[in-house]
């Protein structure tokens, strides 16, 4: 048996958080990047995990739009994860609706507190930069367990029935916000064309296509859905907004989270 976990990383806490898993996993995973050429063979899986961080306390338009176009499945195994720096809202509700509806049965679900990496929560002083706790780093463990139970059950063939997914209070009330609004947060794009190396990083990262380079980047605000990829991850910090200039930035994984999921 082997298993497979698609997902989507703004700033690589989702994927490395996906490592921690599979390599606890007492089966073979393929990790597939959504927003790369995905080669996994979804047939040859026989637990598919869907990942993803929390976008505006919901699921980022590209992983919708790569589960949209799966094929239709009868009831194959399933379980689903998200990341979430202050808040995660319904997002693990929403994405076992997506993954639902394409015919896979969610077995599991679990949502784990990592650092924030959006800069308007950064700027406010909202970093969480000491996440996930330990009581979370054993939450987490639990949830891996589970999976591992799962896997037990299936090998010997008994049922394992649908997970029901239980938010917060405080998680069911918040409501999933617009994409304009995340836009409207961010404000228009610049490129300081003086640290500007003309070096594409942007363009290539970019999930939604919205970057192009002529010879520096160039913004197409109609497509662009304000997930901070390009601030964050360009080397030489050139890409500026009318509202943020110099950072906050997270461009990837802190060394502390590193530590403890690297382990």
């Amino acid at each position: 048996m082997k298993g497979a976990i698609y997902y989507y990383s703004g700033t690589g806490n989702t994927a490395l958080a996906c490592q921690y898993i599979t390599h606890r996993m007492p089966i073979p995973f393929e990790l597939a990047d959504v927003t790369s050429t995905c080669d996994v063979d979804l047939e040859q899986a026989d637990i598919v995990g869907f990942a993803t961080s929390t976008d505006f306390w919901g699921v980022p338009r590209v992983l919708e739009t790569f589960i949209d176009g799966l094929p239709r499945q009868a009831g194959k195994p399933a379980f689903v994860f998200n990341t979430f720096g202050a808040v995660s809202g319904k997002t693990l509700k929403i994405l076992s609706e997506l993954v639902t509806a394409k015919g896979f049965e969610v077995l599991a679900g679990h949502s784990l507190h990592m650092p924030e990496n959006y800069p308007p929560m950064l700027a406010g002083k909202m970093a969480s930069a000491d996440a996930p706790s330990p009581a979370e780093i054993a939450g987490l463990d639990a949830f891996v367990g589970e999976l591992g139970g799962i896997w037990a059950a299936m090998s010997d063939g008994r049922r394992v029935e649908s997970h029901k997914l239980r938010l917060g209070f405080f998680d069911n009330l918040v409501p999933r916000r617009r994409r304009t609004t995340a836009r409207k947060d961010m404000g228009e794009k610049f490129v300081d064309e003086s640290a500007c190396t003309e070096c594409g990083t942007c363009e290539r990262n970019c999930p939604y296509g919205a970057i192009r380079l002529g010879p520096r980047p160039i913004f197409d605000m109609s497509e662009c859905h304000g997930c901070w990829r390009c601030y964050n991850q360009c080397p030489s910090n050139a890409i500026y907004t009318d509202k943020f200039r110099g950072g906050p930035y997270y461009p990837g994984p802190n060394e502390l989270l590193r530590a403890k999921l690297e382990s």
